[in-house]
Formats: structure tokens, sequence, C-alpha cells
């Protein structure tokens, strides 16, 4: 069924009728032909079903529908098959409404050819064209170049043009400064160059210790067969490789895997890729995807690992941040790609729960800077005065927000952006008291007062829009407290209410009458301004009452009720790590080199921090 330019509106009703229930991959057109989008299915009809119900659509997709002129199936044997059928469709035509990465062709990989009877070990950045294979992705240019410089001393194999090795007629430098084996002058035989492939591929996909063993054997039988210059080559070899695995060990225990943490704010989404290369930290990258709306992070974790490993030679383990109900599907798929088992693991414990952590953090920083970024915050407030009908853009934004655990411990928070994106200088913490625990409102109308009564009083700045994170219970405090000290008329307030699912995109925004509501599209930078203030001061809202709810209930008799740590102990790892801060912040092993604290125990303090 193809698109054409004169094409009558789609009949949903007629195309399901007709749609198979089978797995496939569906492709949704425009008038002119063009793809919107592309989704796999284990139920073709059931999902193409999804779309056309006659409410509850997000934003996005409901803007997807309306521009339907056609879909074209495919229909797949199994949902594996659709998956790896999808990616490439994905990367092929890049949907305007699909999650895509936006640089999925810039990284650096290893690539061992398979073409040549000598294959070439070497840096290669681009498409995939040469036969071969191709480990990656690495998260940068020094990160592959590092592994390389360790391949070529271990394993000496060549990383020449193959023009160059046809017609060389004496050995290279490399062949001097013992990092190659010179084959081009037939210096080592097919088959030990063979073997010596065989190991670098083996030590590329995480199996060091395999590579070792093997090594051994060989060494025992050269020493056997009385050749002793090959079985001293080969002890230094499996020195080499036995010295980078104890570090490896001691520092990530081993293995190959990596570590991708989504975050989400203010329209936009930063996905951290950690790598882990044979136990070696290789760094991180961060990736933002576009079209990312009405997503979320477990639907952009799933996309981006479909585009980013479906077509490469993923690690064995892959790390995320939060649980993936396609994980089994995934898991599948890429160890049908890559020839190799790919787990998928979401709730790491120990160790690797803390480079979740650490990924996590690093998107919640990338994304932070990309959001800052002084021309994105110019143009979105911009696009905020123009959305509030305003003579100019606010220089001056302020947002409040309440947190509290059963009523226990309130604190307020007021958040503070401007042209230049967050002023951290200018945030402010209240902690609420004298008001029925709960109370919301309450809450709200303390903090209001207590912030604009001090800048009738001193004459402070004060906000051209303010932000409250709450519905038209929380507008009308704030809108009386202001009328009440005279400054009815010289702010503008808007509530930002989460919608029934707190998805982002979904929030509904109050005017200062209560009644009118602001219609921002989901794409709006208005609205992703909105929503990274109000995210920025639900944090901070957060941060601060679990910080005064750990100072009241009192943190050393907390640190106490761990099993094992008694009052002595208490002293000695507070006196150890200078403070309760410092142990918190204290991995496992920092902890467990106090004196009398094992590793067990070590690891239930750990946990009582961080569980």
């Amino acid at each position: 069924m193809n698109a054409t330019t004169d094409i009558a509106p789609f009949d949903a009703r007629a195309y399901l009728a007709r749609a198979p229930e089978t797995p496939g991959v569906y492709r949704m057109l425009d008038a002119e032909g063009t793809i919107l989008y592309v989704g796999k299915a284990k139920n073709l009809k059931k999902r193409l079903a999804s779309y056309f119900r006659g409410s509850g659509l997000a934003p996005k997709t409901a803007a997807l529908v309306s521009h339907i002129a056609d879909i074209q199936l495919t229909a797949t044997h199994t949902e594996t098959e659709a998956l790896l059928l999808e990616n490439h469709l994905i990367k092929q035509h890049r949907p305007r409404y699909n999650v895509l990465m936006r640089d999925d062709k810039s990284y650096p990989e290893i690539f061992l050819g398979t073409a040549h009877s000598f294959p070439r070990l070497a840096y290669h950045r681009g498409p995939h064209r040469a036969p071969g294979r191709y480990f990656g992705p690495y998260p940068n240019a020094v990160a592959v170049k590092d592994t390389l410089n360790l391949l070529q001393k271990v394993f000496r194999l060549r990383d020449c043009a193959d023009h160059e090795f046809a017609n060389r007629s004496r050995p290279c430098m490399q062949y001097q400064i013992k990092r190659c084996t010179a084959p081009c002058v037939g210096f080592i035989g097919k088959e030990d160059y063979r073997r010596d492939v065989q190991d670098a591929q083996d030590f590329l996909e995480g199996r060091s210790q395999q590579v070792i063993h093997a090594l051994v054997e060989r060494m025992e039988q050269a020493a056997a067969s009385l050749a002793f210059e090959e079985a001293a080559m080969l002890r230094d070899r499996i020195g080499q490789l036995r010295a980078v695995s104890e570090k490896q060990y001691v520092s990530t225990q081993g293995g190959s895997v990596d570590i991708l943490a989504c975050q989400q704010g203010g329209g936009m989404a930063c996905v951290e890729v950690l790598s882990i290369r044979d136990g070696r930290n290789l760094g991180g990258r961060a990736h933002f995807p576009k079209n990312v709306e009405d997503q979320s992070e477990e639907e952009i974790l799933t996309a981006f690992i479909g585009q980013m490993y479906l077509e490469r030679n993923p690690p064995r383990e892959l790390l995320v941040s939060h649980p993936l109900s396609e994980r089994i599907l995934l898991e599948q798929a890429l160890s049908e790609s890559s020839g190799h088992a790919v787990r998928i693991q979401s709730s790491p414990r120990g160790e690797r729960a803390r480079w979740v952590d650490m990924a996590r953090l690093n998107a919640q920083i990338a994304l932070g800077q990309r959001l800052a970024s002084r021309g994105n915050q110019l143009g979105r407030l911009e696009a905020l005065r123009e959305a509030l009908g305003l003579a100019k853009a606010p220089q001056r934004v302020e947002c409040f927000d309440i947190s509290h655990t059963m009523g226990e411990s309130t604190v307020a928070s007021c958040v503070v952006f401007g042209p230049e994106g967050p002023n951290k200088a200018a945030y402010r913490r209240y902690n609420i008291e004298g008001i029925t625990p709960g109370d919301d409102y309450a809450a709200m109308e303390q903090a209001l007062e207590r912030r604009f009564g001090r800048a009738v009083k001193d004459g402070s700045i004060l906000p051209e829009l303010l932000l409250i994170d709450g519905g038209a219970g929380q507008v009308s405090r704030a809108r009386a407290v202001l009328a009440g000290l005279g400054l009815g008329e010289a702010v503008m307030i808007i509530g930002v209410a989460k919608g029934p699912e707190r998805r982002p995109g979904d929030e509904t925004l109050l005017l200062a009458d209560g009644a009118r509501m602001l219609d921002l599209p989901v794409h709006s930078p208005a609205l992703h301004l909105i929503q990274q203030v109000r995210d920025e001061a639900h944090r901070f809202a957060i941060s601060g009452h679990r910080a005064r709810r750990g100072k009241s209930r009192g943190e050393r008799s907390s640190l106490e009720s761990i099993a094992g740590v008694g009052a002595k102990r208490r002293q000695q790892l507070l006196k150890h790590f200078g403070g309760i801060q410092a142990l918190s912040r204290a991995g496992i092993e920092d902890i467990a080199s106090v004196p009398g604290v094992s590793s067990a125990l070590a690891q239930r303090i750990y946990d009582h921090f961080h569980g």
C-alpha cells in the first residue's frame, strides 16, 4: 500500500480490519510518503489499534496520528527479528517521531579485518564497510588508542594498510620496537599469526583469563619441545597480561561492561555511557537523544540500546539505571546480532551498583550543563515571553516546592533562574514550623510570606515570574499572600500541576486566577524551561528535607541501628572518616579498611547510606 500525493484521509478502522496479528515492523507515512515513525510489535494489529483509541494519547502521539496518511507493514517470524529490522530502518530513515541518537556514526572502534590472511588490527571510525569484527563503541579516541597500544605490545598484530603490507620488502619500525611480528616479510607463519589474532579477539571480548590459560599451555609445550626462545616470549606475554588483569581485578573485578544511565529534565534527556573493557575504565560519554517528549526513561534507554548496539559488537554485560520491560527481547536480539551472549541488568549490587550511580551522576551533570547553556537559556526565556505575552523576557524566575515525609520535617525550597541558567547563590530553603503536619497549603503560604515579606521590608529584587509546584489550591494561596503584601500586580504567578501519571509534557499550567490554563505543546522551549525550573525546585526541596529529617532523627543512633555497629565501632568509624558525611560518601573498600570492620559489615554500612 503506497502513499500518493493526493490521498484520502487515513481510514484506520478499515486498515485495522486487515492488519495481521503477527510480529513485525510498521512504518507510518505522511501524505508525501515521508516516514514519520518506525515501530515494532509482537502483535501488529493490537499495537496499531492502540494508536487509534478515542482518548488517552500523549500529545506527541496524538500529533503523529494526525499526520498519518499510510501505514506499511513488514511481517517477521519473531519479535527479535522485528527489533533488528526496526533499528535498521530507524538508522536508515531517521523518522522525526522516533527517539534518535544524535551522533550514531561518530564512535571510535577497534577493527579486526577478516578478509586478509594476516588480519589487521586498527583504529576505526565511521560506517562498517570492510569485512571484519568491530569492537566498541569506545567513549573516545584516547580509549581506543590506549587499548590498541596494549594489544600491540602483547599480541604484536600488524596495523598497516593492506597496500603497505603488499608492497613491503623489509620490516618496518613496528617490528623493530617489538609491536609487530612482521608477517609482511614472512617472519611469522599464518597459523601462528592466526593464534595471535584469536588471542587478541578473546581479550577484546573480555576473556583475558582464558587467553592466559591458553598461553600457559603453549609455553609449557614450547619448553617441552626445547623451543626456549618461543617459551620465553610466551612467558613475557603471560606476565604482561597477568599484570594488566591483576590491576583490573583490584579496580573493577574484571570483565567488559557498559553502564548506561538516563536522566530527563527540561524537555531533554541525557544517556551517559561508561565503558569498562576487560576491567579497564575507559571513561564515559554523554548522549542527548532527539524526540524524547512523552517518552519515559525506560523507553529512551530501550530505544538507545537498540540503535547503539544492534549493529555493533556490544560487551557481554550492560548495566542500566532503569528496569527495562523489553530486557529479554533486547538480550536475545543483541546476542543474536553479536554472536555471543549479552546480559542486561538493572539492579546490580556492590561495586557495580556504584558504577551505575556514577553514570547516573554524570548524566545529571551533563544534562544540567546542556540545559544551562546561555544560548539555550535565552531562547527558552524568549519563548516564555511570547507564550505569556510579556513585553520583555523575564530576567528572574523563581519556583517554590514543598517536601516532607508524612508531614515530618517539612521543607520549602525556592530556586532562581535567569539568563545564565540557575542562580544557585540565590537559592533558599525554609524549615516550616507551626502548621498541621502534611498541610501543603499552609507550608506554601508560610514560605511565600517569609520570602516576599522580607523582600517588601528590604526592598530586594522580585521575580517577574513565580512558579508554584501545585494546582489551583496552591496558586490561590500564593495569590492571596502576594496581594496581602501589596505585590499582587508586581509578580506573575503560574501553577505547575503534574499530570495523573506524572510524566513530562502532561503538566497543567494554571494562571494566577486559578481558572485559566496555559496550553503549551510538548516541544515548546517555554514548557521545557518551566519543567526544568520545577524539577530543580523539587530536587532542592527533597535534598533539604532529607537532611533535616536525618538530623532530627539523629544520624548517630541511625548508624548504631546497623547490625554489628555498636558505640565503640561507631566512634571508630566517625573518627576515621571525620564525620557522618564523609562516611556516607565512602566506598566499601574504604570502610573495610577501618580496624575491626569486616567486608560483610562494610557492605551493610554502605547499603545503609545507599540502599
